[in-house]
Formats: C-alpha cells, structure tokens, sequence
C-alpha cells in the first residue's frame, strides 16, 4: 500500500465496527406484531323501569353484549357514555344494578375517565373482560334528555333477545300459505341457514299467546293438533329448542326459560311433536264482509284508549279517555308490561318498545294516568294500577307512547313504490285519497279502473318524499274563546283586506268607502307539538310579495275560519295566509330558530308557538250577513294538507257560539278530537246558552 493509504489498526477496527453496524440495519426488519383494528363498540340502555334517557349500560364488544361494573365509576364516565348514545351529556349515574342485573360478560371495571373523552374505551380501565364484579354491580346512567343534533333518534326501551333472535309461523295448509296474515302454524325458530322446529312437550297456551303476540296478534286459540300430528310423521325436522315455559307475559320468545338440543338432533322429542299455534287477528287484520268490519269500527270506537301521532299502525302517544274527555299517560315507571297491555287492547300483538320522553309528541290537555304497573295479564290499561295525576307529577314532554308487533300483511310488495318518473309507461291510480291510516293505498279511495290521466306520460305522475318524524300542529282552544269579540269596522280601513279576500263575497256590492263590515275577531296561538319543525311547503325563492299590506305569502291558505249551522251548513267564512310563521314564544329550555324580520325564514320550531293576536288584519271572520242564532266556530290548520303532520285529526278546533245580533258569546272551545264520540255528538246539537258564563 502506498504511503497515503496506510491504516492503522485502531482506525481498522472502527471501519470494521461502522460496516458491522451499517449491514446490520441494512438486513430486511422481522415483521413485528401489527396492530388489529380496534373492535367496533356499539352502546345501548337495558332495564326498567326506566325512561328513554336512563337504564343499564351495556356494550357491544367481541361480538357480544356486556355491561360494566360501578367500581369507581364517576359522572365523567357517565358523561363519555351518554355521548355514545346520542345525548349531549349526563345528570347522574346509577349503582348497584338499579336497572336491574344484565346477563353475560361485564366487560370494564374500574373505568376512569377524565370526561373529554371520545370513547369509552380511551378511558383508564382494568382490560376488556377483566372484572371481579358480579351483575348486581352494573352500572347505569342518566343523561340530559338532549339529543346531539343529528344522532339517529334510538330513544326505545328495547326487548333483551338473547339467544333466539327470528321466529315464524310457518302454515302448512294450502290455502293458508298464500292468504296474509298467516295466523296458524308450525313455530320455526331461525337456526344458521334454514329453520328449526321447537319440541311442543309441555307447551301450553302461555307459550301461545306469547308467540302470537310476537306475531301481531292479541290472543291465542286452540289448534286442531292431530292434523299436524300427521303432518309432522311425514317430514324431516331439524329440532333446536325444547321444555319451553313462558308466563305469558313476555314480548319475546327469547324472554321465556327454555333449553337448546345439543349434538345430534335426529332422535329429539320422541314423545312430542312441533309446536303448533293458531292466534285470533285484531280487527284490523281480520277478512270479511263490509257489515263486520263497520261492526269492528263500532266497536273500535267504543274503545277508551288509542294511539296518536304515530306514522304507522300500532305505534303512537298513549291516550285514555276520562270522564267524556282524551288524555295522555305520564311515563313514570312505564314498560313493556304495560306497553303490551295497551297493544293487545287495540287489537296489536305485544310492544315491540315501551316509548319515554313524548317520542311520539306530546299531547294536549289533561294528563289522566301515572306510574301505571300492568302484570301483562289484563285486558284493559283501566285495569293496571295507577296513580291519579297531580299538577307537579307529570308534563306533557313525560307523555308515553308504544310501538307493537303488527302481523305481516306483504304491502311492500304492491304497487306502492317511489322511482324516478322517467321510465313510467303507465298509470295505475287516479284520484287517490286517503284518510292517512290506510295501510296500503289500494285501501283509499281511487277512480279504480276509470283513470283521469291515463296517457299522460310522466307529467303528472305523483312522487313522495318520506321522513322519520313530522310536525303536529294544534291550536290553543282557551285562547280563542278568551279573545272573541265583535267589531264593526270602516269600510275606508278594509281595502287592503278586501284585496286579499279576507271578506265575504257581498263586501263587494257595499258602497265603498262608505259604511262597514261586521267582523268576529280572535287571537289564535298555534303550537307545534311534533317532532319536526313546521316549515312552509314552498322555499323563500317562491314567497309571494303583498304591496298592499307590504309583506311575503309563504303559504297562501293556512287557516280555515268558519261560521257553522248546528248541522254543519256554513254560513260565513274567512281564512289567514301564512305571512310571517316564526316562533312568538317557547317553551323553557327551548330556543327560537324562526324569525320573519328581514326575509328571514319562516316556521314554527318543535315546542313554539306562532301568535296570530286578533287585532290584525284577516284574523276575522266576516259575519256582516249573519243572521241571529245558535252557531259553531270552527278553524281548521293547514287545511289542504300542503305541510306532512303527524296527526290531522287535531288541526281543528270548534267553539259553540251564540249570537243575538249585536253581540256574541263563545264557549266550550276545543281540539276537535279531544272530546268522546258522545260528547262530540252533544256539542253539535247544544240547545243554545243565555251567557258565555259556561265551564
């Protein structure tokens, strides 16, 4: 080596070392352990009583459903926990299995969160699955009944399905298989892939009625179990559940105590047979001739109890009816038992939930029920026990409500869908018009095979465009009959209101400017008491522009007044565009969102109310033509039905009214479904009154 290449052998020995070094981190990394994905956490609440907003925590972890332990649980857990479900925070938090004790795994202990957090599973814990907790240590939660804006509403009181999710009747006669609703037949539990069978030694009626309330249906009858004693020699049964026993009481089979078949079915229940049940349909759901279903009507109307504010059948606010008048049920202590009781009065099978927290509305007037306790066993909610309700008990946001199990009658598969028109080659209904609690649309009126629009193409073809919760709108009665007096007003002061129609035909021919109109004027307050905002059915872009009283129509009809004879003959009439809807007041705890200054939007937001006060222009009935006597004041809201509600039943409002002349007295003002059937019917042929002094 040349002298600029010499080395010596320290500076060897630190090339050899950098080298060593340098191919060893050059050599391929071993794969170290990756990272699975977090599993997927899912959260609900379990136990009662309870309302919507409280019970048992339990989560979804690993597949399977678990609850915590209340071993140093604090209200930053609680708070964590209610984001999870959909509320905005927590008020407190529940130990020592209030809720009652859930099953399974527990599956966190010693949970300590800060309350920042955005899972649960972010927070200090012993380990998923890691507890020395038993369930008479499960935690619960209470959270603000404020959902988080745009959260799936999920506020249900649910059924606990633990091992048996899907069940069927499966009919075996012939004509039965094709004819909805199927209510006779092999009990088939869903098992993998196919169906099983369950074992009928030892089944009873309580069995029955359980299953038939699963299936929509409210009561049970005796089957002809020989026939299918028969059948069942000639097939091949795949059994999966024996030694059923229920109480009857149960919304679900997986309710009641049974036992699963282990390992090799094929020599199971050798001394019984399938279980068979046969279930008697509510009136609804029963076939037969048009005398017996106006003989169900009858009887339906007969009923003291009904559903209000749902969008489908057998769902809605509970209403009891009292002394001739409709009320509400407070939701303290309110469950499944009685939720079912209430279904299987009205015709339904059990409560598929046991609703909390006015989820269906909230109704009006008085409040009938509280802290009703039903076994399950009784035929009437009147025959639960209750307490009477006293002003600081309960509001109208603690109403309750169900949903219950209705029979599968098939009417996704008729013709009622929604698509785009462009490929329509046909039209197949005309004239539709529904009362709105027909199942299919078959069901309402239609021209049937005479159609308007036959060859149209695609113009007229009608669309929907459907939503998970509506507005209910409904006028403060009180106020009206508090309000009404007579004025008689200067023709030269009513241009403006003639311009927009507001007074009867004959104004016409007056001799304008001279002379007057007589005018009935009110106030009216119109409360939304839905689930969803009442917004005008057109956008601000289609807002019609008034010169003469200097401001936009949103709707152009949105109140009906009207002057009726006691047999309903109208004798005078006027109406209210919607120039301004926005929120005049609100309940507490709820904020404006509607204003009309400065074009702004217009609406009514859920627990506000618009006031029309009596002394502006077109809040009138003209009544100039009417003649003394005994009369009723009707309004009507939202009269053509441009804006979906959740209930119409409730938009109109009558007052008995009588007049001599020169003056008027208005009395026993009310919803117009809020009275019994009798008393409707005394309303409208009251024999008159000398004072407006009536309570």
């Amino acid at each position: 080596m040349g002298h600029h290449s010499t080395w010596t052998w320290q500076e060897l020995l630190v090339l050899l070392g950098v080298l060593w070094l340098w191919g060893g981190s050059a050599q391929p990394t071993p794969p170290g352990p990756t990272r699975s994905p977090a599993p997927q956490l899912k959260f609900r609440l379990a136990g009662y009583p309870r309302k919507h907003n409280e019970g048992r925590v339990e989560v979804f972890y690993n597949d399977e459903w678990g609850t915590i332990c209340d071993d140093d649980f604090t209200l930053a857990n609680a708070h964590v926990l209610c984001r999870h479900l959909g509320f905005v925070a927590a008020t407190g938090w529940a130990h020592s299995a209030k809720y009652g004790k859930g099953v399974g795994r527990i599956w966190l202990d010693n949970v300590n969160c800060e309350g920042g957090e955005k899972s649960i599973g972010d927070c200090k814990h012993r380990g998923w699955g890691n507890s020395d907790c038993s369930h008479e240590e499960d935690a619960g939660v209470i959270c603000k009944d404020e959902r988080i804006p745009g959260f799936k509403d999920s506020n249900v009181i649910e059924t606990e399905q633990s091992h048996v999710e899907e069940v069927r009747l499966r009919p075996v006669v012939s004509g039965a298989r094709r004819r909805l609703p199927v209510t006779e037949g092999i009990v088939e539990v869903r098992y993998k892939d196919g169906w099983a069978q369950i074992c009928d030694e030892g089944w009873d009626t309580k069995n029955s009625r359980v299953i038939c309330g699963m299936m929509g249906f409210p009561a049970e009858k005796k089957v002809n179990r020989n026939f299918y004693k028969l059948f069942a020699e000639r097939q091949q049964l795949n059994y999966r559940l024996h030694s059923v026993s229920c109480t009857g009481t149960e919304v679900h089979l997986s309710m009641c105590t049974f036992q699963f078949y282990q390992g090799n079915t094929s020599t199971a229940c050798g001394a019984g047979m399938p279980a068979v049940v046969s279930c008697l349909p509510g009136p609804l759901f029963t076939s037969g001739s048009t005398h017996k279903k106006k003989q169900r009507q009858q009887q339906q109307g007969q009923l003291r109890i009904r559903l209000k504010g749902g969008a489908k059948a057998g769902e809605g606010r509970v209403e009891v009816l009292k002394s001739s008048e409709w009320g509400t049920v407070c939701d303290d202590r309110w469950n499944l038992l009685s939720a079912s009781v209430v279904c299987r009065e009205l015709g339904f099978g059990s409560a598929k939930e046991a609703l909390t927290g006015a989820r269906m509305g909230q109704g009006t007037g008085p409040i009938h029920l509280n802290e009703v306790q039903c076994l399950g066993t009784e035929k009437s909610l009147w025959s639960c026990p209750f307490k009477n309700i006293t002003q600081e008990d309960c509001k109208h946001t603690e109403d309750a409500a169900v949903r219950c199990n209705i029979p599968y009658m098939g009417y996704e598969n008729l013709e009622t869908w929604y698509w785009d028109a462009s490929n329509v080659t046909e039209m197949v209904l005309s004239g539709v018009k529904c009362a709105g609690h027909e199942m299919s649309l078959s069901h309402c009126q239609h021209h049937g095979s005479s159609l308007n629009c036959r060859n149209t193409g695609t113009r007229f073809a009608a669309g929907v465009i459907c939503s998970e919760t509506a507005s209910d709108l409904l006028l403060h009665a009180p106020l009206v009959q508090e309000t009404a007096y007579i004025e008689d007003r200067p023709l030269h002061m009513l241009y403006c209101a003639a311009e927009e129609n507001c007074l009867s035909s004959s104004a016409r021919l007056a001799n304008w400017p001279y002379g007057h109109r007589r005018l009935l004027r009110f106030s009216s307050q119109i409360h939304n008491n839905g689930r969803a905002d009442f917004r005008p059915k057109a956008g601000r872009h289609s807002w019609v522009w008034h010169e003469c009283h200097r401001h936009y129509h949103s709707m152009d009809i949105f109140t009906h007044y009207d002057i009726l004879t006691p047999n309903g003959t109208k004798v005078a009439e006027g109406h209210k565009a919607s120039f301004c809807l926005e929120d005049t007041e609100c309940e507490e705890d709820v904020a404006k969102r509607y204003e009309c200054a400065n074009f702004g939007e217009q609406g009514i937001t859920v627990g506000c109310w618009d006031l029309y006060r009596h002394d502006i222009d077109c809040q009138w009935i003209d009544i100039t033509d009417v003649k003394p006597g005994n009369y009723i004041l009707q309004v009507v809201i939202n009269p053509n039905f441009e804006v979906a509600e959740s209930d119409f039943t409730n938009n109109a409002m009558k007052c008995n009214c009588k007049y001599d002349g020169h003056r008027i007295w208005v009395h026993s003002c009310h919803i117009g479904d809020a009275l019994s059937e009798e008393a409707s019917k005394r309303f409208e042929q009251y024999p008159g009154q000398l004072n407006n002094q009536i309570s």
